[in-house]
């Protein structure tokens, strides 16, 4: 099998001659000692030398002031977005929006303004023929919104004032689907599959209710899921934390996958979610970044996958269960990953 084929037969639960594997996206910080330690100059390189099968793709954003997708928003009104360190509890600018009208103030971005067909089909074309070409989208409709309001303020409306909370994630929603348009027809017959997602789960449980996940995520995942199916593009959806009680709603809403699987957090053992959803849908990640990585050898971390990929024959893309993989893990340990990962 090619690392397309792999993909496939994975993510549609078939059998493998081995899982698909992704490297995720590491930090910027942790690059000088990948590269040093598999003896590259570069990321295409290094995902070479590990065997990834996967090459992602961002879809490129230009704005006055913010030059990520996953950052377009100024709800701060300070003309510039700091996509490195922001934060959801800090007050937004809809913090003391009472009425709809109360919204009217902000300027809300035009994606078709900010992104390049071009420079989107050029992003496209790098993609290494053979393997999966994967768009990393985000579109956290759910996270922005939280964003704009500020967290406290944000969770209160969508109890007390949910018609104000919903104005503003239904702006958002659109806000992406534009911009995903724009990027699906260029990239048409050149990627297999995208990463959206949103953030709803802690350690321990959801933040926010199953009813309030159906109200203010389900809706816009389910429309931002079915634009992808449009252009015959798996969905691997993304949320950290505990999340098993909304994983059903996720599956009704058309999702193929559920990323990174927090290993860690309650309810989210690989074991329990093989049972509870093996053959309903499958999964991105489990190699648990919390502790195993940062602290076991490499060959705690080959035993770890050993177990994986016995407990999911088919249907688990291996993967570190946070896509940004952190400079506190040691290189060693990635190579342990897909070596084991890897093997036929």
């Amino acid at each position: 099998m090619n690392s397309i084929e792999r993909f496939y037969a994975t993510i549609e639960r078939r059998p493998v001659d081995r899982p698909a594997a992704w490297l995720g996206i590491p930090h910027s910080k942790s690059l000088p000692g990948l590269f040093a330690h598999y003896g590259v100059q570069n990321l295409h390189d290094l995902k070479v030398a590990a065997g990834d099968d996967f090459y992602a793709v961002e879809l490129p954003y230009h704005s006055e002031y913010s030059n990520a997708i996953y950052a377009a928003f100024d709800w701060y009104l300070d003309g510039k977005v700091d996509a490195e360190n922001r934060t959801l509890t800090a007050p937004g600018c809809f913090n003391e929006a009472e009425e709809l009208s109360d919204l009217d103030f902000f300027n809300w971005p035009d994606p078709v303004k900010y992104i390049d067909p071009a420079e989107c089909e050029r992003v496209v074309s790098d993609v290494p023929e053979g393997k999966v070409g994967f768009g990393v989208l985000w579109s956290a409709h759910f996270q922005d919104a939280c964003a704009a309001f500020g967290m406290e303020t944000a969770l209160m409306n969508m109890a007390t004032n949910p018609d104000i909370f919903e104005a503003v994630n239904d702006k958002i929603i659109d806000f992406y689907l534009t911009a995903n348009e724009i990027f699906y027809r260029t990239a048409k017959g050149k990627i297999h599959a995208v990463l959206i997602g949103n953030d709803v789960g802690s350690q321990r449980c959801l933040m926010i209710s199953p009813d309030l996940v159906r109200r203010f995520v389900i809706p816009g995942c389910r429309k931002l899921v079915g634009q992808a199916k449009r252009y015959g593009l798996k969905v691997i959806y993304h949320s950290c934390g505990s999340i098993a009680e909304a994983i059903p709603d996720f599956i009704e809403a058309g999702v193929d996958a559920i990323h990174p699987i927090q290993a860690l957090a309650a309810g989210m053992d690989a074991e329990s979610l093989q049972k509870r959803f093996g053959g309903r849908v499958s999964f991105c990640g489990g190699v648990d970044t919390q502790s195993l990585l940062v602290n076991g050898t490499p060959e705690d971390v080959a035993v770890d996958v050993r177990k994986l990929r016995r407990l999911f024959p088919t249907g688990l893309i291996i993967s570190p269960s946070h896509e940004a993989i952190q400079p506190d893990v040691p290189p060693a340990n990635i190579q342990a990953l897909f070596d084991e990962a890897t093997r036929v």
